[in-house]
């Protein structure tokens, strides 16, 4: 399997490592290419990565406190005032970290660790660290390679399942 990694922020990450988790657990061997906001993905702080209900109106909030009928409810809140609300992503990356604690859903550095432990391979696009101005020290040292669209192409192209997220 063979995995493009774009998006970096909290509720992205999950998608690219429980399907690479998942797919090594059944034995598969899996890519992932990080590139541009991706790279967030492989910093050694994951701490900061939050979540941006901006521009996802399928995104519907349920609070993860109070009765239960009041977490029930599903908050759609306009985009526009999620957008003039100051604060309103730390707000919901609160919200997002709280549900997930409550329904015991492993963290996004938990994840990242089984993937590295079933020996999910993860390489840095170096046209996108070059053009980010990042030192290769702010990224875990289990990053095989950097590496060129070039050189993870052929990766892909034998790959029994391509995906792009």
């Amino acid at each position: 399997m063979a995995i493009i990694v774009t998006k970096g922020t909290l509720d992205w990450a999950y998608p690219p490592f429980i399907l690479a988790s998942t797919a090594a657990a059944l034995g598969w061997e899996v890519s992932l290419f990080f590139t541009f906001y991706g790279l967030e993905l492989l910093k050694r702080d994951l701490s900061s990565l939050k979540i941006s209900p901006l521009g996802n109106p399928a995104m519907p909030m349920k609070m993860p406190v109070g009765p239960q009928w009041f977490r029930g409810i599903e908050w759609n809140i306009p985009n526009l005032v999620q957008a003039a609300i100051p604060g309103y992503e730390n707000l919901a990356t609160s919200l997002m970290k709280k549900t997930i604690k409550n329904v015991g859903v492993a963290d996004v550095e938990e994840l990242r660790q089984f993937c590295l432990e079933a020996d999910v391979i993860m390489v840095a696009c170096q046209m996108t660290v070059d053009l980010f101005g990042y030192d290769q020290e702010v990224f875990i040292p289990e990053v095989k390679d950097y590496i060129g669209a070039a050189s993870f192409l052929p990766i892909a192209q034998t790959s029994d399942v391509s995906l792009f997220i």
